[in-house]
């Protein structure tokens, strides 16, 4: 990797709407991603939500729940740190695009009805989040000052 693509990684806008976006996005994928990960807050574990996702044709049912916990817990806490924010928020992105076509889109755009509008406003979020950086207040400010 080269100096210019490192950099550019950790560019980012001095807005304030980077910190908001990533302090709630933060939050959101960090506790979906517990849930999944160590059954916390009601969750079902690696155990259960390897099953359901073997259930809906993602297998192996294990392996796709820990990628997908691990994407939502991690990506959550860089993204609340603002660290590698344009990498974490790609790999979230890719998440939702997941979730959204393979559990949510037959059941049409509202939440009531398991839909995809929850997801798809995450799907939003992260991808304002790699196309702008983390913003003011983030890690990626600091190191990209540096470099």
């Amino acid at each position: 990797m080269n100096n210019s693509m490192i950099k550019n990684i950790f560019k980012t806008d001095n807005h304030f709407s980077g910190p908001t976006l990533r302090l709630v996005a933060g939050i959101i994928f960090s506790a979906h991603g517990a849930q999944k990960l160590f059954a916390w807050s009601g969750g079902y574990g690696l155990d259960g939500t390897g099953q359901w996702m073997e259930s809906i044709g993602l297998a192996p049912g294990f392996l796709m729940a820990l990628l997908a916990g691990s994407a939502e817990f991690f990506g959550g806490i860089l993204l609340l740190l603002g660290l590698l924010t344009r990498p974490a928020a790609l790999a979230l992105a890719g998440t939702m695009v997941v979730a959204i076509l393979t559990a949510h889109i037959g059941n049409g755009l509202f939440m009531s009805n398991n839909g995809y509008e929850f997801g798809l406003a995450l799907l939003a979020m992260s991808v304002a989040l790699v196309i702008q950086g983390g913003g003011r207040f983030s890690l990626d400010s600091v190191i990209g000052r540096k470099l």
